[in-house]
């Protein structure tokens, strides 16, 4: 089989290694993007706009977490429409404005309008780099793939966080700091016209021998479902994809709680910001790389209990300010999960559909934590966050199956249908 330009397609790693990596390093400067916020928004509310309480100062988390998830699920749809790369190029160009808005920004409203569209860049270019990653490697080393890519996406996202808070030390909260998101948007954006090609035929390929349950126990959802049943089915109907969904959900509320709340605890205990950038940079570089065991440990070991185990690391993890662990546990593999499951037709929906969900966890989790830190003080707020993610792995382990593909085992043992 061969691309429309005519480039030969095959399905794995090896063989599609330069693609592969080359949106690594998309992701990366993706990544990078929203580590410019990492430490200095959070000082800008408080420093220099002077916001009142932590709900006030994590609007900005409020408004980014839900123009990203809306645009991951729209995302998704326009990718099985139109192809990937389009939806990439577009999320760089909304990306090009960002920086320039928080390095002028004259009140509060205008950093918080900045992060509406760095949420939208977010979801259109973080969700199309996920699903072109599957779309080549395959299913047998999906979870490699998804460890790879977001592992990358938060390794930038933590070093990008130390560097501004560097920067931010020695030349001020502004401009400087948001020098590096120009250059990643620019970099971003010319790579993925001029290099990147588009991956939707390899999503054709896989979907002529796609195995859509690896435990036999329902047929296959088929490969014609509407927007509307691929979003019931991936959260709430199908017992692998929804409960991906509600602990993606979770997972993300931990990282808007960690994002908004812990820069100004850590200024208010006296630290400097150097200290706020190297802290702030620890939880997503320690969570970044270890993705990249956790990702293909996934391929080997199975997801369910993979993700069972990591969320109830994360529960204990909160209590200590440690959560990185179980993140790293988790993330790639609920990923893997859902391109494990869903069918290459309506696989990039679905990780939309999954991605809405999961990103609507940094508004559901700025605005928890800013109500519960405001009424009840911050440890409140961290112990009610840890509560529900405790709450979230049992619900894994109750409702979702094993979704990795066996390759030992034969197709017609795992297929439960025609798929």
């Amino acid at each position: 089989m061969t691309s429309k330009a005519g480039r030969p397609i095959a399905l794995g790693l090896r063989v599609n290694v330069a693609q592969f990596s080359l949106l690594v390093g998309v992701n990366a400067l993706v990544g990078g993007m929203l580590g410019q916020e990492r430490t200095v928004v959070p000082l800008l509310a408080t420093e220099v706009f002077g916001l009142p309480g932590y709900t006030a100062a994590l609007t900005f988390i409020l408004a980014f977490g839900i123009a990203k998830a809306a645009t991951n699920y729209i995302a998704g749809t326009l990718s099985d429409r139109f192809g990937r790369k389009p939806v990439l190029v577009a999320g760089w160009l909304v990306a090009v404005p960002v920086p320039m808005l928080l390095i002028w920004a004259p009140s509060w409203a205008w950093v918080v309008v900045a992060n509406v569209l760095l949420g939208i860049s977010q979801g259109l270019t973080w969700s199309t780099t996920v699903v072109m990653k599957i779309d080549l490697v395959g299913p047998a080393r999906r979870g490699l793939a998804m460890g790879f890519n977001e592992a990358a996406g938060y390794a930038a996202v933590a070093l990008t966080a130390m560097a501004t808070g560097y920067v931010a030390a020695d030349h001020g909260l502004r401009p400087a700091p948001f020098y590096l998101g120009i250059a990643f948007a620019a970099l971003g954006l010319g790579v993925s016209t001029l290099f990147v090609h588009e991956t939707r035929e390899y999503a054709r390929l896989e979907s002529t021998n796609h195995v859509t349950r690896a435990d036999g126990r329902h047929d296959h959802l088929g490969d014609d479902l509407s927007d509307g049943e691929v979003f019931r089915q991936t959260s709430f109907q199908e017992p692998a994809l929804s409960a991906a969904s509600q602990a993606g959900l979770v997972n993300n509320l931990n990282d808007g709680l960690a994002w908004g709340l812990f820069p100004v605890l850590f200024l208010s205990a006296g630290l400097s910001i150097e200290r706020i950038g190297l802290l702030a940079a620890t939880y997503p570089l320690v969570w970044g790389l270890g993705q990249l065991v956790t990702g293909g440990l996934s391929d080997r070991w199975g997801r369910k209990w993979l993700i069972a185990a990591g969320m109830a690391v994360q529960a204990v993890g909160l209590s200590v300010m440690a959560t990185t662990a179980g993140t790293a546990m988790v993330y790639p593999t609920l990923l893997a999960a859902i391109g494990d499951v869903a069918h290459p037709a309506w696989r990039a929906r679905a990780v939309g559909t999954y991605r809405l969900w999961r990103d609507g966890g940094f508004a559901v989790g700025a605005l928890l934590a800013g109500i519960l830190a405001d009424l009840y003080g911050v440890r409140a707020a961290i112990g009610a966050v840890a509560a529900l993610t405790a709450l979230s792995g049992v619900v894994v382990a109750v409702r979702m199956y094993e979704t990795r593909h066996d390759p030992a085992r034969p197709r017609s043992a795992v297929t439960g249908g025609s798929g």
